[in-house]
């Protein structure tokens, strides 16, 4: 077995681990028993718990960057890309958090230890933000003074909004259609989208 898959297998076995048993309860020993990889094997890959959680971190954030990438690369109106963009963020996150089951409590309880992780991947999709919006001021769709600007401002507005949209509490009693609605309305207003788009 490659050592990439080794690395990979163990990155799983404690991802299912997490969510089952929660972080704390469970131990590296737990881990290399799982993995049918022997403690020495998961130290050569990890130094801690804490090591191989941030691997876990990481590779969710890395599949939710590939979503958001094939977005970006759909044969779309960047108007429409921005809208996909950000409904594919909030909702392979929210679907992250609920799929891992323990590790959804260990997410809100600590999300700065997540945090901590995030700064690749925030900076990836500032860039795919950028490349959408910089698509859409090009194509006279947009009207924005600061590109770079806008995309930190559109991640971090829809940063802000992850746990309340994971938790159900924003829009709970709307239909997606008027939530959907709103978002345009802000979003579309924000981005000071041409009339004739």
């Amino acid at each position: 077995m490659a050592v990439s898959k080794t690395k990979a297998k163990l990155v799983d076995v404690a991802r299912q681990l997490f969510a089952r048993m929660g972080i704390e309860n469970t131990t590296m020993n737990d881990i290399a028993l799982a993995s049918e990889k022997g403690r020495r094997t998961l130290y050569t890959y990890f130094r801690s718990k804490e090591d191989i959680y941030t691997a876990v971190v990481e590779s969710e954030l890395d599949i939710l960057s590939d979503t958001m990438r094939k977005v970006v690369e759909k044969n779309i109106s960047p108007d429409q890309k921005i809208i996909e963009m950000i409904y594919t963020r909030l909702d392979t996150i929210k679907d992250v958090v609920y799929r891992n089951g323990t590790l959804r409590a260990d997410f809100f309880r600590d999300i700065w230890r997540v945090e901590k992780v995030r700064k690749r991947f925030d900076a990836n999709e500032i860039m795919l933000f950028r490349k959408v919006l910089t698509e859409g001021v090009e194509r006279g769709i947009f009207q924005i003074d600061d590109i770079g600007i806008t995309a930190e401002l559109v991640h971090y507005c829809v940063k802000g909004i992850e746990v309340p949209y994971i938790r159900g509490q924003i829009g709970a009693n709307l239909s997606d259609a008027e939530s959907s609605k709103y978002v345009i309305n802000i979003v579309f207003g924000a981005l000071r989208r041409t009339e004739n788009h």
